[in-house]
């Protein structure tokens, strides 16, 4: 079985967040095997897609594991499968996902890039919880919960220069979420080609930080599209590889742009 690690929402290798993709001659085999190969793969998402019967709602059905668990939700590697059904001929033009988040399609465009269309996180705000800046190492100014499907804490610090200096104590990070927290702030110098930037804090589910992270932007892009008063916006994921993530807020859904490349490709003997 072929197996590839592409790194998404990167424009070259050894960029942005790297996945790995499996494409199945059939139907998803058994939950522990997905698991285990994902625990080997050992990044932060690895994709497993199968075809579906042609004149459904879908034509294929995408699943995600981390090194330690499914989640219901990824970005990087879902733009990482559609990158390897295009690039291998696998599927022509726009493709559905059928995913545990509902049907979520992803379409090329000429230049290479590659468009997202997610659902749109549900954004409350709340309280900054007792303990969160300590475990941060910042002072939150604002805090909100994104809902059910990302499952994160947003937490909005006052400037750039926070976002980046960060150095959490991860452990305690994994009291306030589901799955993390997004520390966001806007851009000193948007001339620079990014209106907001974020780092993103998975301790529970085994990714201390992940690099770009295509579902925490369905958050991203509703609280700074508010803040800024644009629907289409550039987030720069400051992590230490980097990512770009063009995001368009269009209602219930947001749409997430960027780019992918394949890095490695060889063959699974499991």
């Amino acid at each position: 079985m072929r197996i590839r690690i592409v790194d998404a929402f990167a424009d070259r290798p050894f960029a942005g967040n790297p996945a790995g993709v499996l494409l199945l001659d059939e139907g998803f085999p058994a939950d522990e095997w997905m698991q285990n190969v994902a625990m080997e793969v050992q990044h932060a998402e690895t994709a497993f897609a199968h075809r579906l019967p042609r004149g459904g709602d879908a034509d294929w059905a995408l699943r995600w594991f981390t090194p330690v668990t499914e989640v219901a939700m990824c970005g990087h590697a879902t733009l990482a499968t559609a990158h390897v059904l295009h690039t291998t001929g696998a599927h022509e033009g726009p493709v559905r996902f059928e995913t545990r988040s509902g049907v979520l399609v992803a379409t090329p465009a000429e230049d290479g890039a590659i468009t997202l269309d997610f659902p749109t996180a549900p954004l409350t705000p709340v309280e900054v919880p007792d303990g969160v800046a300590e475990a941060l190492g910042a002072e939150p100014v604002a805090a909100l919960d994104t809902g059910e499907n990302v499952g994160d804490l947003l937490v909005e610090l006052a400037d750039e220069k926070t976002v980046r200096g960060l150095a959490p104590d991860h452990k305690a990070l994994a009291a306030y979420s589901t799955r993390g927290i997004i520390a966001t702030a806007r851009a000193d110098d948007p001339s620079r080609g990014y209106d907001y930037l974020s780092r993103c804090f998975f301790p529970n589910v085994g990714i201390d930080e992940d690099p770009v992270t295509g579902s925490a932007h369905t958050a991203l892009a509703p609280h700074w599209s508010a803040r800024l008063g644009r629907d289409d916006l550039t987030g720069l994921q400051a992590s230490r590889r980097t990512g770009l993530v063009r995001t368009g807020l269009r209602g219930a859904r947001t749409l997430l742009t960027g780019r992918a490349v394949t890095v490695i490709e060889g063959e699974l003997h499991a």
